[in-house]
């Protein structure tokens, strides 16, 4: 009843002019730094371009992130922050931020406008992007839906690429740590330390805060589950195609000689001179053919140990997960090329990968030939470690997976890559690519809610939606989300477990 007569509001104020509606909850707010002031629009209160850190340029580049030096009068936040640095990557990114830059540690919130006595849910949503592009400020991400449903909603930047991976050998000499890389996740969990700080002031819960992500994001989200930096600064989880469980992060060591090996590409003789570099430059140096894919390490600081081991030991957050994929993650062409998709060239593709495994991946793909291919190729991508992701973190806390099937209007085959933000953040009018048709509406109306219930409390079930257990429930167990979503049972676990497998000899 309390959030129906708050979303009843939340419609009466965004039908008032402008200055009426901010009367009810004040724009200008002090935060670390000083005052910031907002806006009113579309029914709720928006602050764009908070920083969260200092800028991490001249000597804090590939430093942890430093706190804000104060501000004097009031800051305005009603745009967008630069992005961080990155090469024009993926042709579905929209940006609404000015440009890139290295001053780009800003995060993005949206409240809703009425005050309230109980403190808001708050989710912290970190874009994807390989860790190499994306920025908080792109539509899909756009956090008012939630704030419509009495959520403190967020996006974050954080460093990219080279400027929020590199590791080299000075670098950890120089820190007291004596370890480099992951300065995008130490932003991530700087920006969770800022939400503890400060998010009372936007109406929001510094103990009910969920950290959530898709691809890069997912991977981030799963990283910092077991970065002791971030440890008790959220309360739940959620993930959407990806983990750090399938990344395989590279020691200290192999990634300081990456770095290294940076260094002399980008005619650096030093730590000095290397810094000395504009970041134009440096961009430019990554991009070419056979630099490193910066990722996250496994530096002994941030991830202290194997993800894979901290997991399997249970010594990652112990929060709630929801957590999955979607059904076109990779298209049977990234593992048939150009072949047609018959009995005999999904064969030849297994021998080519498996070798004397053929066998028994043939026996854990025993199915449709096109469906066999398309899902082997996303599990070999993306799918494989958000499953071990989930199988995992069962065992330690309530975990929930599902399985997005939707395909986008006129879309063949099924739910690609990143096809689900729109509908679990309420964004689909953000999107003007795409016809959304009355079921489309509807399949975004039941994620967003299931979203929601479980930023709200950790668990996804709600009145009027079909339930949905834990996965470590009896079969069905995984919430098929599509115009009718309902619990079913995959039958997908030999696929894992041949995965499994092949992932242990590869680490005897």
């Amino acid at each position: 009843m309390m959030m129906k007569l708050l979303y009843a509001t939340v419609l009466a104020l965004a039908a008032l002019p402008a200055s009426a509606a901010a009367l009810a909850a004040p724009t200008v707010l002090t935060v670390e730094g000083g005052a910031i002031e907002g806006t009113y629009a579309d029914g709720v209160r928006v602050f764009k371009g908070v920083p969260f850190a200092a800028p991490p340029v001249g000597p804090l580049r590939w430093q942890a992130p430093q706190p804000v030096a104060p501000w004097a009068g009031i800051r305005p936040a009603k745009a967008f922050g630069p992005r961080a640095m990155q090469l024009p990557l993926f042709s579905d990114m929209v940006f609404r931020s000015p440009g890139i830059d290295e001053d780009c540690l800003y995060l993005n919130v949206w409240t809703p406008p009425v005050t309230s006595e109980k403190k808001l849910p708050v989710l912290v949503y970190f874009h994807g992007g390989g860790l190499a592009a994306g920025d908080g400020s792109e539509p899909r991400y756009d956090g008012a839906a939630m704030a419509r449903q009495g959520i403190v909603a967020l996006t974050v930047n954080y460093r990219l690429g080279v400027f929020g991976f590199l590791a080299h050998p000075e670098l950890s000499g120089e820190s007291a740590a004596h370890a480099s890389g992951n300065y995008g996740l130490m932003d991530q969990a700087a920006a969770l330390r800022w939400v503890q700080r400060n998010i009372a002031a936007f109406g929001g819960d510094p103990a009910q805060v969920t950290i959530a992500g898709e691809s890069a994001g997912s991977y981030s989200v799963s990283a910092q589950m077991v970065n002791r930096q971030a440890r008790g600064l959220f309360a739940r989880a959620i993930g959407e195609s990806g983990s750090v469980l399938g990344l395989q992060p590279p020691s200290l060591a192999e990634a300081e000689q990456q770095g290294a090996a940076f260094a002399t590409a980008a005619g650096a003789a030093s730590l000095a001179e290397l810094r000395a570099l504009p970041a134009a430059q440096l961009l430019e140096v990554a991009g070419r053919p056979g630099m490193p894919k910066w990722s996250i390490v496994t530096d002994g600081v941030v991830i202290d140990r194997a993800p894979l081991e901290s997991y399997r030991r249970g010594l990652q957050a112990r929060v709630p997960l929801l957590a999955g994929w979607n059904s076109q993650e990779m298209h049977a062409g990234a593992l048939l090329g150009q072949a047609p998709a018959t009995k005999e060239s999904f064969a030849a593709a297994l021998e080519k990968l498996y070798g004397e495994q053929a066998a028994d991946a043939a026996r854990a793909y025993d199915y449709d030939v096109l469906d066999a291919a398309r899902d082997l190729a996303s599990d070999r991508w993306i799918v494989y470690g958000t499953w071990k992701w989930i199988d995992l973190h069962r065992r330690v806390a309530p975990t929930y997976r599902y399985y997005f099937t939707r395909p986008r209007p006129g879309a063949d085959g099924g739910a690609v890559h990143s096809g689900e933000i729109e509908y679990a953040l309420g964004n689909l009018d953000g999107n003007k690519v795409y016809r959304w048709s009355d079921d489309d509406r509807r399949v975004a109306a039941t994620m967003q809610a299931y979203f929601a219930n479980f930023i709200r409390s950790g668990n996804p079930n709600g009145a009027g939606l079909a339930h949905w257990p834990t996965v470590d429930h009896p079969a069905p167990n995984v919430m098929r989300i599509d115009v009718t979503s309902a619990a079913f049972n995959p039958r997908d676990r030999a696929r894992f477990e041949f995965h499994d497998r092949q992932h242990n000899e590869l680490h005897d």
